[in-house]
């Protein structure tokens, strides 16, 4: 396994930010961790990280211990957190010379390439973090998490606050990437698990409520309602279908939609 995560807990002041739960990643696949917003999933990444230690439990990443080990699991793991702390006064090129030096890359300069051009970042190179849209900012980090051809990647939020073009871009990126690394990627946007992942895992209140593939897991069909929408202008289907909780869109004539939604039955009943 990849990832093997057993009776994991986390604590804050007696509150139970992770729960007792367990879950096995095999190696290859890209699976999506979902929740509200204060479900657990930043909490449970940190830790499967070394980036903060479990009150009870065991996570090992690729047969490692992560709380015995945690230098030696970094070298297995590509991190992009949902903060992506970045330096704004470095250059791209520079920024990750830095990363590339920090994990002793050996052929630095030839991976720095390949991960500028995986991560579409050609055109911005040369360019000061600061300068950059949030949506190539976000591709830089992703660089990072990749400069040292990690076995695994733990990506937090990787599309969040991105237009839906770059959200499909940075889709893209990371379902290539799966094809050769095991991939765990937390979102609230059950579209997008939808769009990349081979199973679904889904969290809330510190508790795994559902643990599934795409195509088994079943969202029971509470309060859906179709609506259709006219605009006064072209809209891009690509907008619409970034929407939380759409399941069908349909365009009935120019500018006017129909929109079919469903809120699956673990939102309902634990949000």
């Amino acid at each position: 396994m990849s990832i093997e995560v057993n009776h994991l807990l986390k604590q804050y002041d007696g509150q139970k930010a992770v729960d007792d739960i367990s879950f096995a990643v095999e190696k290859g696949q890209i699976i999506g961790f979902l929740g509200p917003n204060g479900a657990g999933k930043s909490t449970t990444m940190k830790i499967i990280t070394g980036y903060l230690s479990q009150d009870a439990g065991t996570v090992k990443v690729c047969g490692i211990d992560v709380k015995e080990n945690p230098v030696e699991i970094k070298k297995k793991i590509g991190y992009l957190p949902e903060s992506n702390p970045l330096y704004p006064d470095m250059y791209v090129k520079e920024y990750l010379q830095f990363i590339g030096g920090v994990h002793q890359i050996s052929n630095l300069k030839s991976q720095i390439s390949n991960v500028i051009e995986l991560t579409g970042l050609q055109i911005e190179q040369k360019k000061k973090i600061a300068q950059l849209s949030k949506g190539y900012k976000q591709r830089v980090g992703l660089a990072a998490a990749l400069i040292h051809d990690p076995e695994v990647l733990i990506l937090d939020e990787p599309t969040s606050g991105l237009d839906p073009n770059q959200i499909i871009e940075i889709r893209n990126v990371i379902k290539n990437q799966g094809k050769t690394k095991t991939i765990l990627f937390s979102s609230h946007i059950l579209q997008e698990a939808q769009a990349v992942c081979d199973r679904v895992i889904i969290i809330n209140k510190g508790k795994i409520v559902a643990d599934d593939t795409v195509a088994h897991l079943q969202m029971v069909n509470q309060g859906s309602q179709t609506v259709t929408v006219q605009f006064d202008a072209a809209i891009q289907l690509v907008w619409l279908e970034t929407l939380d909780h759409v399941q069908k869109i349909s365009e009935i004539q120019p500018f006017r939609f129909s929109i079919q939604t469903v809120i699956p039955s673990w939102y309902v009943n634990n949000s």
